[in-house]
C-alpha cells in the first residue's frame, strides 16, 4: 500500500483542486478547468467537452505517473505536475483544433494556473503521502565531450539533447513570437538571424544536458529526460528574460520585464512539456546502446551529437522560418491587391496613397452609428451623426473616421442588411468625401452585443449584473445558458466569453454569416476610395480557451473575412486587430504571424496603456508604460509585415493628468511617426460606457441636464489638432510637432508633389524648407494646409 498512497494523494489533491476552482472561480479563466454555467451542446464539435473528457483524465494520470516516479522528492514532483497540467492544456487544445503546433503553444499558457497547482500538490504529497525513501541513480558524464579522456556515458546526455535543440528552429515560428523578444533575444527562428539560431539552439542544448544529467540522478526512465527538457526549457526563458531586460529598456516605470519573463518562461515551459519526451525517449534508448556491445558507442554518439547541431544549425539557416514562409506565399484565394491609384495600400511599414507618398492617418472614432443598449428610458444612448459633424472633424485638421458600426443594425435579420441603416452608413461616407475624410469602417461590439443581464438572473459570488453594450445581432449570439453576469468589466461575462468561444468555432455558421457580410458590405464601397479599409472586428474577445481563440481561430477569421472581402472586388486595407487582451494588458500574442497570405493589411491594436488597462483599474504600476507600447506594437507589426495604426487610444477619464498624458501619447505617437483615432467625438449621456453622468464623454461634451452641447475640449484638442503631415513624398524620417509648430523631415526616392501639412491656428504660419519646391500656404477652416514637392532628403518647419 506504501507504492500507492503518495500517487493517491497526489492525484486526490489535483481531483479537488480542480472541483474546488471550478466552483470558486465564475469565469474560469483563474480555474484550472472552467465551469461558467454554460452547457455544452451536442453537434457543435469537440470542443465544449475538451476541458472533461481530454483534460482532466490527462492531467489525473500524468499527475500519478509523476508521484510514482518523481514523488520521492517535493521540487521533482513539482516539476512532474507542472508537465501534468501543460500536457492536459496541450491535448485538450488539441482535442478543439486537432492542430499539435497551435496546441503546444497553447499549453504555456497555464503557466500561472499550473505552478501554484503543482506547488500544493507536491506539498500535501510530502505531508500525508507517507515515509519517502529517495534513491539516486546512474548519470552521464559531461567531460568525454569537454574533451578529456575520461570515460563515462556521455551519449546519453548529449545526443538527446543534441535532438532537442536540433528540432527548435523548426517549430520556433509558433513558440517564439510576439512583442516579448526582442531583437537581441537570442531565439531559435531564422529570420531572427544567424547568430540569434546559433546562441539559442547551443543555449538550449547545452541546458538540457545540464538538466539531464541533475534531473536523471532523481527520476529514472523516460520520464527522468522529460521532466529534464521541462525545466532546461524554463531556463532557457530565464536567460532570454535576462538578456531582454538589458536590450530592451529595462525597467522604464512599468513592469514590463517582469510580463516578458513570465512569457519566455511559459514558452520554453510549453515547449519542453511538448517536444521533451524526444529527450526522454532519446536519453533511454542512448543509455540502452552505451550498455550494450558497442564499446565504440559513447564516443562515436559525443561526435554524432556535435554533428547534428551543426547540421541542425545548417539547415535551420538555410531555409525560411514557418510564418515566413507563410507570409511570403499567398494562400489559395487571397490576392495581392496593389489597388488604383487613389486607394490607400500598406506597403511594409507604410500606409501609402499609391502615388510614392506616405499617409498619416490622425482622426477620432464615431460612435453615433452604434446600436448601444440604452440604460435609462428617454436618454438617448447616441447622439446624431450630421454633416457638421465632418465638417467639425475636418476643422480640427483630422484625416480619418473611425467609423463604427454595429451588425446588430446592418443585419437584424440573417441574410438581410437594413436599407435604411445602410442609406446611413452610405451618407457618412459621403460627407467624409466632401470634406476630405477617409473612412475606417468598423464592425464594432463590446462584450459582444447589446443584452443586459435578464431581471431575475442570479449573479455568482464574484460576478455582478450587468448593462448591455454593442455588437452581434441576437441571432448570432449563441451563449449555451450562461449567466450575462460580470467579474470586474463587460469584457469578462460567462455569456458572452461563450458567445465569443461559439463565433470562434462557427457554431450554426455565425462565423461564415459574419464573413459573409464582409463580402456584401465590401462589395458596396469596393469603387470608393474615401474608404480607407475595414476594420473586421473591434477588440475580439478571448473566449474561453485563449490562444486557441484569440490567436489561432481569430487568425482563420480574418484570413476568412480577407478572401470574402478581395473576392468581392475591393482593393482597400484590411485592418486586424489582436484580441481585447492588448487594450487590458498592453500587449498580447495575436494571430499567428502568416495567419493569411494578404499583404494590404494594417495592424491596428489599441494603444491604451496607463488608461484603461487592467493596472490602472487595480492601482498597480502599469505593466507595459504609455511609452513601450508603440515600440512593442511596432514589434508585433514588423512580424506581420504590416504598417501600425492605433484604431483607439485617449479615454483617461476626467483625471487632472489627462492633459499630460495624452501629451506624452503626442509626443511619442509623433516619435514613432505614427497615426491613430481618438476615443471619441462625441458620446452621448445615454451611452452605457458613459456611465451617466453629468456630461457625456468625447471631445464635442453633451450637457446630460439640458441636453445640449456643453463646451468642448479645448485641452485636448490642442493636443490632438497639432501640426502633422497628412501626407509627404517617399517616407517620413523625423517628426516632432506641438501646436502649430513642426519639424518634418522625409526622404523620397524619386520627384513627388504629395506634401500636404496641417498647421492649426489663425496666424499664417512660418514655414521654413530645404529640399522642396513649389511650397504654397493656403487657408482652411481651422488652420492652414502647406503643400508643396520634394526629392531626395528634404525638411520642413513652421512656426505660428
Amino acid at each position: 500500500m506504501k507504492s500507492v498512497r503518495r500517487p493517491a494523494v497526489a492525484v486526490s489533491t489535483m481531483l479537488v483542486l480542480v472541483v474546488v476552482q471550478a466552483v470558486a472561480d465564475p469565469t474560469g479563466l483563474l480555474a484550472l478547468v472552467g465551469w461558467s454555467g454554460a452547457l455544452p451542446r451536442f453537434g457543435t464539435g469537440a470542443w465544449p467537452f475538451a476541458p472533461y473528457v481530454v483534460f482532466v483524465p490527462v492531467v489525473l494520470g500524468v499527475v500519478w505517473w509523476a508521484a510514482v516516479r518523481a514523488g520521492a522528492r517535493f521540487w521533482t514532483l513539482t516539476a512532474g505536475v507542472v508537465l501534468a497540467v501543460l500536457l492536459a492544456q496541450a491535448a485538450a487544445c488539441f482535442f478543439m483544433t486537432w492542430n499539435l503546433a497551435v496546441a503546444g503553444w497553447a499549453a504555456g499558457y497555464v503557466t500561472g494556473k499550473a505552478v501554484p497547482a503543482a506547488l500544493i500538490v507536491a506539498a500535501f504529497a510530502r505531508w500525508f503521502g507517507g515515509p519517502t525513501t529517495r534513491e539516486s541513480y546512474a548519470s552521464g558524464s559531461l567531460w568525454p565531450l569537454l574533451g578529456t579522456r575520461r570515460s563515462g556515458p556521455s551519449a546519453s546526455l548529449w545526443i538527446p539533447a543534441a535532438v532537442f535543440a536540433a528540432i527548435t528552429p523548426l517549430l520556433a515560428g509558433f513558440w517564439w513570437t510576439g512583442a516579448v523578444y526582442a531583437p537581441g533575444v537570442p531565439v531559435a527562428r531564422p529570420d531572427h538571424g544567424p547568430l540569434s539560431v546559433l546562441v539559442a539552439v547551443l543555449l538550449i542544448a547545452v541546458a538540457t544536458a545540464l538538466c539531464l544529467r541533475w534531473m536523471r540522478r532523481r527520476v529514472p526512465g523516460v520520464l527522468g529526460g522529460w521532466l529534464a527538457a521541462l525545466v532546461a526549457g524554463g531556463m532557457v526563458g530565464l536567460v532570454q528574460a535576462l538578456i531582454a531586460f538589458a536590450v530592451d529598456g529595462g525597467l522604464s516605470g512599468d513592469l514590463w520585464p517582469l510580463m516578458a519573463a513570465y512569457v519566455a518562461v511559459a514558452d520554453g515551459l510549453a515547449f519542453g512539456a511538448c517536444v521533451g519526451w524526444v529527450v526522454g525517449v532519446g536519453a533511454v534508448v542512448a543509455d540502452r546502446l552505451r550498455t550494450g556491445r558497442w564499446a565504440h558507442v559513447p564516443r562515436l554518439a559525443a561526435t554524432t551529437a556535435a554533428g547534428i547541431v551543426v547540421v541542425a544549425l545548417i539547415a535551420a539557416l538555410g531555409m525560411p522560418s514557418i510564418e515566413a514562409a507563410s507570409a511570403s506565399t499567398p494562400r489559395a484565394g487571397s490576392a495581392q491587391v496593389s489597388g488604383p491609384a487613389d486607394f490607400l495600400r500598406a506597403s511594409g511599414r507604410i500606409i501609402t496613397d499609391g502615388n510614392g507618398n506616405q499617409v498619416l492617418l490622425r482622426g477620432v472614432n464615431v460612435n453615433q452609428l452604434v446600436d448601444f443598449y440604452q440604460p435609462t428610458p428617454g436618454v438617448a444612448a447616441t447622439r446624431p451623426l450630421t454633416e457638421d459633424d465632418f465638417a467639425g472633424i475636418a476643422a480640427q485638421g483630422f484625416n480619418v473616421v473611425r467609423l463604427n458600426l454595429s451588425w446588430s443594425s446592418l443585419e437584424p435579420s440573417r441574410g438581410t442588411f437594413d436599407q435604411a441603416y445602410l442609406d446611413k452608413v452610405t451618407q457618412a461616407v459621403g460627407w467624409a468625401k466632401q470634406h476630405g475624410i477617409y473612412i475606417v469602417l468598423d464592425m464594432h461590439q463590446d462584450g459582444w452585443w447589446n443584452g443586459a443581464t435578464p431581471d431575475g438572473t442570479a449573479c455568482r459570488p464574484g460576478t455582478d449584473p450587468m448593462w448591455g453594450y454593442d455588437g452581434a445581432p441576437a441571432w448570432a449570439t449563441i451563449t449555451d445558458g450562461a449567466p450575462r453576469c460580470q467579474f470586474t468589466g463587460r469584457d469578462i461575462s460567462p455569456a458572452g466569453d461563450r458567445a465569443f468561444q461559439n463565433f470562434y468555432f462557427d457554431t450554426d455558421g455565425v462565423q461564415s454569416a459574419l464573413v459573409q457580410t464582409w463580402g456584401k458590405l465590401a462589395t458596396m464601397f469596393r469603387d470608393e476610395p474615401t474608404v480607407a479599409g475595414y476594420d473586421l472586428l473591434n477588440e475580439p474577445g478571448f473566449g474561453e480557451t485563449a490562444p486557441v481563440t484569440t490567436s489561432y481561430l481569430l487568425g482563420q477569421y480574418y484570413d476568412r473575412a480577407i478572401r470574402a472581402i478581395r473576392s468581392s472586388g475591393a482593393p482597400q486595407i484590411v485592418f486586424v486587430e489582436p484580441s481585447i487582451l492588448w487594450s487590458g494588458l498592453g500587449f498580447d500574442s495575436g494571430p499567428t504571424p502568416g495567419f493569411t497570405g494578404d499583404h494590404n493589411i494594417v495592424f491596428s491594436p489599441h494603444l491604451y496603456a496607463e488608461s484603461i488597462t487592467m493596472d490602472r483599474s487595480l492601482g498597480i504600476p502599469a505593466i507595459v508604460g504609455l511609452e513601450r507600447q508603440f515600440t512593442l506594437a511596432q514589434r508585433v507589426a514588423d512580424e506581420y509585415n504590416a504598417p501600425l495604426w492605433s484604431g483607439e487610444y485617449g479615454y483617461w477619464g476626467d483625471n487632472s493628468d489627462v492633459d499630460a498624458r495624452l501629451t506624452r501619447y503626442a509626443q511619442a505617437e509623433d516619435a514613432n511617426m505614427l497615426g491613430s483615432a481618438y476615443w471619441v467625438w462625441k458620446q452621448a449621456c445615454g451611452d452605457p460606457q458613459n456611465g451617466i453622468g453629468p456630461a457625456g464623454n468625447g471631445i464635442m461634451v453633451e450637457d446630460c441636464k439640458t441636453g445640449g452641447d456643453a463646451p468642448p475640449r479645448t485641452d485636448l484638442l490642442q493636443i490632438l489638432g497639432r501640426a502633422y503631415p497628412r501626407s509627404a513624398p517617399g517616407h517620413v524620417t523625423t517628426l516632432a510637432a506641438q501646436g502649430s509648430n513642426i519639424l518634418l523631415a522625409g526622404t523620397a526616392t524619386k520627384h513627388g508633389c504629395g506634401l500636404d501639412v496641417w498647421v492649426p491656428g489663425a496666424a499664417t504660419p512660418d514655414v521654413r524648407t530645404t529640399g522642396m519646391t513649389n511650397v504654397a500656404t493656403t487657408a482652411v477652416p481651422g488652420g492652414w494646409t502647406v503643400t508643396g514637392c520634394a526629392s531626395g532628403h528634404y525638411t520642413l518647419t513652421t512656426r505660428g
